[in-house]
């Protein structure tokens, strides 16, 4: 069902960031007895010779050096140990030579410090931590630098915020190779949520309380519900007895997206489970998720997930209609 997703590089180096670091061999190291098909293979890659010493005091043992990034279907960069730190031109080499070839290169924080380095992402979109965007945006002015979101996807090249924002990207790579369904078991399986949009906001400016407001959460409940309508800002004002101006500022408080943002996340989140488990066309799809025509659904999904429904369904679906 599934083609087997290849080798992934996890890089190591001193002074790494042990929690980025495990994110990758949590993702793609650990084995997954859930799933009946070929899961990734993984490889510690490193930099440095003998152990290398992460935060924290871990040491990490590297079964490779770069050479083994010539094999590597994709490869992550977590965090750079130093971000005023020139990295290695052998590493860079290595590096543009695997994206040459066609690998995926992902990058967690200060990783993205490395990517713009190699030149790679040069006149494409990034992102980085927050306190760490106005630096990167003035070292490196080539790459356009976007410090709202969770991670940036720019086909094989995918670029993280800090900390948790990699598990949002490893489990978008997920989705992208598996489908939204596998990523989404592999979410629960590490006890959180489904995977946030990559055009989630990185923080949220005002104290948020520790449960959702219950008139929000009710909100979104029914709209969930109610994908198939043409639902509007000012329809969802009113169900919460909100002005259009309160409503769109505490529910971006809550969510850190807009309500049509979230909307969109919504419909192609639906699309992509219907295109997974069932068999209905792209016009009723269409209907179903709340989109106004085949035509614009068509054009947002493959915006959204890189490949068109019929592709998708192709790829990841239980069953293969034409």
């Amino acid at each position: 069902m599934h083609d087997a997703p290849g080798l992934v590089a996890i890089l190591a180096y001193d002074g790494l960031c042990t929690f980025e670091f495990g994110i990758a061999v949590e993702i793609f190291g650990l084995p997954r007895p859930e799933f009946d098909f070929p899961w990734y293979r993984h490889c510690i890659v490193g930099l440095d010779s003998g152990p290398m010493r992460a935060m924290g005091g871990i040491q990490i043992l590297a079964e490779a050096g770069l050479e083994r990034l010539a094999e590597a279907r994709t490869i992550v960069i977590p965090g750079w140990r130093d971000r005023t730190e020139v990295p290695p031109e052998r590493l860079l080499t290595a590096l543009r030579d695997a994206h040459g070839r066609g690998a995926r290169l992902v990058s967690i924080c200060s990783g993205v410090f490395i990517l713009a380095a190699s030149g790679l992402l040069d006149g494409r979109r990034a992102t980085t931590h927050w306190r760490y965007a106005e630096e990167l945006a003035r070292r490196f002015p080539a790459v356009e630098v976007d410090p709202d979101v969770l991670y940036v996807d720019a086909g094989s090249l995918i670029s993280s915020a800090g900390s948790a924002a990699g598990i949002d990207a490893c489990l978008h790579l997920v989705a992208r190779d598996f489908g939204t369904q596998v990523a989404n078991t592999v979410a629960r399986r590490l006890v959180m949520s489904p995977q946030r949009a990559g055009g989630q906001a990185q923080f949220i400016p005002a104290p948020v309380a520790r449960a959702p407001r219950s008139d929000l959460s009710t909100l979104m409940q029914w709209a969930r519900q109610h994908l198939h309508e043409p639902l509007e800002v000012s329809q969802l004002a009113r169900r919460v007895a909100m002005s259009e101006r309160t409503f769109l500022r505490r529910f971006s408080e809550a969510t850190g997206m807009t309500p049509k943002a979230w909307l969109q996340h919504e419909r192609l989140a639906r699309a992509r489970e219907l295109l997974e488990s069932g068999t209905d066309g792209s016009e009723r799809i269409a209907e179903l998720c709340g989109f106004r025509s085949v035509e614009s659904f068509r054009v947002a999904f493959r915006n959204a997930v890189g490949l068109p429904p019929s592709a998708y369904r192709e790829r990841f679906g239980m069953t293969h209609t034409s």
